[in-house]
């Protein structure tokens, strides 16, 4: 009986480390996906548009045209979109200028950018 007992004990022991190591090993799997950013791929397509939308946004009266009391603060790379040095960034150079700089974020020339490809392209 005695026997019975020290081996039932032995064998709840060891289920309940094996627990213990699934907890730990599930605990560790949780802190890693915590801080996991799935990768991204976005088309020019996609981009172009989500571009439009935003020049939608920073055009507050419509007229298809951002001045400087439209952009939310002064940004150098938005102003440089301002080909002809007028001011004023047109619906066309804004057009051109964010599919440009898709161009110069796709690494590779496949017509998408990566999250890897758009980190790389900030290093530089």
């Amino acid at each position: 009986m005695r026997v019975k007992l020290v081996v039932v004990l032995a064998a709840t022991g060891m289920l309940v480390s094996a627990c213990g190591d699934k907890d730990a090993q599930r605990a560790q799997a949780d802190a890693n996906a915590s801080g996991f950013v799935p990768p991204s791929v976005t088309s020019r397509l996609d981009f172009g548009a989500s571009m439009e939308r935003r020049f939608r946004t920073l055009d507050r009266n419509a007229d298809d045209r951002i001045t400087k009391e439209e952009l939310p603060a002064p940004n150098a790379r938005i102003k440089a979109f301002d080909r002809n040095k007028d001011g004023v960034i047109t619906a066309i150079e804004w057009s051109e200028g964010t599919l440009a700089w898709f161009d110069r974020m796709d690494l590779n020339h496949d017509g998408t950018v990566t999250s890897e490809e758009r980190a790389e392209s900030r290093k530089r």
